[in-house]
């Protein structure tokens, strides 16, 4: 297991649109908390996202009291346990700040929420008849991996090994994690009752050719890229 610890890769601002987003998931997983078991499982109905009624385009499943198809972004927020949110929080804080530093605070809010709705639709394609609620930032998340390891291939991450820490490329490790998801979603395509890997591969490609497209850009207009690290 590969679990990364930091990055040596400085930022030029505070990414105040990250930190934002993180405070806000670990903020309503802690309201979901105290709500108990029942409480949990009724708020996750309503305000997660359900396959089946994107694809009817019925809110008979689980009414909320929102416009239902307003849970594609309700559920980006939403955690499953302790473990769930560690983990989708730890790699946001790692890669989210330099990716919010190399697009800017509003293009960063935009390129999460657009990464989450997609790798969200990609779950429902995957699992159209789901009458199960998808919770979690990891589509979005995904995409915040596939931008950094766009822009930052060459950057140092520090991950804990077994009981070693390394320092290896971010390019290996982001790397390794997409291999991961490709690998679970071919031995388990049944993604009942289980992980969202297709949300994951599709908002990982998406965040990728997003930043891979800002970069050419920029090189076109022969502006100077400080954010690239060999």
């Amino acid at each position: 297991m590969i679990i990364p610890l930091k990055d040596d890769n400085p930022t030029r601002r505070l990414p105040g649109v990250m930190v934002s987003i993180l405070v806000s998931n670990v903020g309503i997983f802690l309201y979901t908390y105290f709500l108990g078991e029942i409480g949990f499982r009724v708020f996750t109905d309503k305000y997660g996202l359900i396959p089946l009624e994107v694809t009817q385009l019925t809110d008979a499943i689980s009414p909320t009291p929102i416009p239902f198809l307003l849970t594609f972004f309700t559920a980006m927020f939403i955690h499953g346990g302790w473990a769930h949110l560690g983990g989708n929080m730890l790699y946001l804080w790692i890669f989210g700040n330099n990716v919010e530093d190399t697009l800017g605070h509003v293009q960063f809010l935009g390129f999460y929420l657009l990464c989450g709705l997609v790798a969200t639709l990609a779950h429902v394609v995957s699992a159209p008849d789901s009458t199960l609620p998808l919770v979690g930032a990891s589509g979005a998340i995904a995409g915040v991996l596939g931008a950094y390891m766009a822009a930052f291939p060459g950057a140092r991450v520090h991950v804990l090994v077994f009981y070693l820490v390394l320092r290896i490329p971010a390019l290996l490790v982001l790397g390794i994690w997409f291999l991961i998801q490709l690998s679970n979603a071919s031995m388990d395509p049944e993604v009942e009752g289980g992980v969202a890997w297709y949300a994951h591969i599709v908002g990982f490609v998406v965040g990728y050719l997003i930043m891979r497209r800002r970069r050419k850009r920029i090189r076109e207009v022969d502006v100077p890229d400080p954010w690239y690290e060999t």
